[in-house]
């Protein structure tokens, strides 16, 4: 997903493009936590001798990064996350139109083997429909890079771990989040929040004031496509992310 931005960006940074726990060539974690995916990566950049780093994560990987920000706070420099609030904030705010058009968080959160059966009848035609579903730019994406998605998605072992995702959001991810914040820990680094407008982030959240109540140093803004920034709007999501990181 990260084509038509991470070129850009390692021309002026070391560029690290990881596929999360679970997702693409990546073996799942244990429990599919945010934390557990978290501390997967945080241990790989430490492999690759990087002690401290900035990350920027779309979707799940954001809700991965601003864990990991606030699990390892000495190791993240400075976070950015696409097209999220906070899991919690998530669930706290349901009302029609999340159940309409983010009904595979409910979905996907139901116990095994139910959404693993149903997606296997023919995870291409569920890929791609959520795909078009989310996004709001016509030929956003590369059919190379949504062949590689299929490829991946068509192995039940990967539908199984993104399962293993939603349901972990539905509880551990949930009970991490509200110790951390009863708790009074908020993300410490610069944080910048980029969403799409015309995507449900965009039109359903307040972002930045939400953002602010977990995080103290907080910027960002809106830009025109729907949920997938990196593929619809990957110039202006480059330009947003060199600013920052530089």
């Amino acid at each position: 997903m990260w084509h038509g931005v991470a070129p850009a960006l390692a021309s002026e940074f070391t560029v690290v493009a990881a596929d999360l726990p679970g997702y693409g060539g990546s073996a799942p974690t244990r429990s599919g936590s945010k934390r557990d995916m978290a501390e997967v990566l945080a241990d790989l950049m430490g492999d690759l001798g990087f002690e401290r780093f900035s990350i920027a994560g779309h979707d799940r990987g954001g809700r991965c990064a601003y864990r990991l920000a606030l699990d390892r706070p000495e190791t993240v420099e400075r976070l950015a996350v696409l097209d999220i609030v906070p899991t919690a904030e998530m669930w706290r705010r349901v009302d029609k139109e999340f159940g309409l058009v983010d009904w595979h968080w409910f979905f996907l959160a139901q116990p095994a083997d139910l959404p693993e059966r149903l997606i296997g009848g023919d995870p291409e035609y569920f890929l791609r429909r959520k795909l078009r579903q989310w996004s709001a730019t016509v030929n956003s994406f590369d059919e190379a890079a949504v062949r590689e998605y299929v490829r991946c998605f068509r192995d039940p072992a990967t539908i199984a771990a993104s399962c293993e995702d939603y349901r972990a959001a539905a509880t551990i991810d949930l009970e991490h989040d509200d110790e951390s914040f009863r708790a009074g820990h908020r993300v410490a680094c610069p944080l910048l929040v980029l969403w799409g407008r015309r995507g449900f982030v965009g039109r359903h959240y307040d972002v930045l004031p939400i953002w602010r109540g977990h995080a103290h140093d907080v910027s960002g803004s809106g830009l025109d496509c729907g949920h997938f920034l990196a593929e619809e709007q990957p110039e202006a999501t480059s330009a947003a992310l060199s600013a920052f990181l530089g």
